[in-house]
């Protein structure tokens, strides 16, 4: 901390250590996203330590239940020690995370060895990389795109940007709306006493439920692409579930911000002239467009893969995450410094999500891996007691609010091709409403999954990649945000689950 001698002079130290963290910051996270990227391409191929070979596991057989321990303890400690040791958490937050690894994997690797640094090695390099260069990528460029301009918080106003950035959310992913709108929304608010109920909405609707409408807007959706389900399919599919669920959001959102509202002192008059709202920075938009793109292709294209310790690492993955870090850092070398400092941007966010997700993801094997053992696992009462739309619907979405969406959205579909006995190259047939070929079961499994994996990702902070992002962001901005527990408790459980109980009753 500083000590001012004036008011202009503390300012401008400040705005100076700002600019020198941020260029620190920016080289280091830029260097070490190159260095992950260039080591995943140029380790030998040769080398193979693959799951299945001559003492192999099959892990999620032999796992037992107890064994995602660490994965609840790292969970835990992200909703605890914020409220009994805030001091503590801030400081070493990721020396937590890094405990609860280490806690899972060392003895993972003593017992299983080959397959256990196969397993780690696979999570780390196909799922938690692609993870953070992509919102790396689109924190970055988002960050360069600020709207000035006289935005008031009020509730048509904040329900309109709660509209927008939902609309969004299909076409740019739930993360890159979440990144373009959150600081317009922060600013809009500034002068608001009670905000945190807006920002637990925006999770709700911009972070999740807008993105239900296609494959871009939530990476279980771009999964299902990938598996042979039409672009289009959920577009018209889950309209019907997404409308109903985000109508009601709206409605409640607005009935709780009026209620705040009028309980506040009415806020200052402006003085001087009201400016008209300002998008600067709009060559972000091109860079996000190319963001889309890159993604996009890497559904389409599929020239090979090289092989890093017996894990396929796919060419077009590493084109895509090549692109997004490339796209990235010009978007920090071609926007004007000023833009960032309106958005009041810097590394904190993106850098509290990497270190957290890293200990998630490592600790969340042994969960993913007995779910997908099927009734051959440990989760095998689960497994099997699934068997109707609402079953889908409830089961992929309640594990998808503490799991990661995207292998649960994949463990659950895989399930249902299963169940009728169909094939990937079914697919398109089976979807296709309307003709003799359709299979209206399949349609019906397949959209209480698709519409469970994507809305109850909103259920807790970590249900989804951008809930934990914005919270974030809007705590460096000065928002009292509520704790894990409380943001369930509180808005999600209270508020989401009847609206849950309603999509089931009207459509599952």
């Amino acid at each position: 901390m500083w000590r001012k001698k004036s008011h202009a002079g503390g300012e401008k130290y400040r705005e100076t250590n700002a600019m020198t963290s941020t260029k620190k910051s920016t080289t280091a996270a830029a260097f070490w996203v190159a260095v992950i990227i260039l080591a995943a391409a140029a380790l030998p191929g040769e080398i193979c330590f693959a799951a299945g070979e001559a003492g192999g596991h099959d892990i999620g057989r032999e796992l037992p239940v107890w064994t995602a321990t660490p994965f609840a303890g790292i969970l835990l400690s992200i909703a605890l020690f914020p409220l009994l040791a805030p001091h503590f958490w801030h400081r070493h937050f990721g020396k937590v995370s890094a405990f609860w690894a280490l806690a899972f994997a060392l003895p993972f690797l003593f017992f299983f060895r080959e397959t256990a640094l196969y397993e780690i090695l696979h999570i780390m390099l196909i799922d938690y990389i692609p993870f953070i260069i992509l919102l790396w990528g689109l924190f970055t460029i988002a960050g360069g795109i600020a709207v000035s301009g006289s935005l008031r918080g009020t509730p048509p106003m904040n329900s309109l940007l709660l509209l927008i950035g939902t609309v969004l959310a299909s076409w740019v992913g739930t993360t890159g709306a979440a990144m373009v709108m959150i600081r317009p929304i922060l600013r809009a608010n500034k002068d608001r006493v009670k905000k945190a109920h807006i920002i637990c909405f925006f999770i709700f609707l911009v972070a999740n439920i807008g993105g239900s409408l296609t494959p871009l807007g939530d990476p279980p959706l771009f999964l299902g692409f990938l598996h042979n389900v039409p672009f289009f399919w959920v577009t018209t599919s889950i309209l019907p579930h997404m409308l109903l669920a985000a109508l009601i959001l709206l409605a409640v959102f607005y009935a709780f911000d009026l209620y705040y509202y009028r309980r506040e002192a009415p806020a200052p008059p402006e003085t001087g002239e009201r400016t008209p709202i300002r998008i600067e920075g709009l060559h972000n938009l091109l860079l996000l467009a190319g963001v889309i793109g890159v993604i996009l292709l890497s559904g389409y294209w599929r020239p090979g893969h090289l092989s890093v310790f017996g894990i396929e690492v796919q060419y077009q993955n590493l084109l895509r995450d090549g692109s997004i870090v490339t796209l990235g850092l010009i978007s920090l070398f071609v926007t004007p410094r000023r833009l960032r400092e309106a958005n009041d941007f810097s590394w904190g966010p993106i850098l509290e999500v990497a270190k957290l997700f890293a200990g998630i993801f490592i600790t969340i094997i042994p969960a993913l891996a007995i779910l997908k053992a099927g009734s051959q696992g440990a989760l095998a009462w689960l497994v099997d007691a699934v068997k109707t739309p609402a079953h889908y619907f409830w089961a992929s979405g309640i594990l998808s609010s503490f799991l990661d969406n995207a292998p649960t959205y994949l463990t659950f579909f895989n399930m249902a091709l299963g169940r009728l006995d169909l094939t990937e190259a079914m697919i398109p047939a089976a979807l296709a409403a309307g003709t003799a070929t359709a299979n209206p079961q399949f349609i019906a499994y397949l959209q209480a999954i698709s519409a469970g994996a994507v809305f109850m990702g909103a259920n807790t902070y970590i249900g989804n990649a951008p809930n934990f992002m914005v919270k974030s962001i809007a705590e460096e901005a000065g928002v009292n945000m509520p704790s894990f527990f409380g943001y369930m408790f509180k808005y999600s459980i209270p508020v989401l689950i009847p609206i849950f109980i309603a999509v089931t009753f009207v459509f599952f």
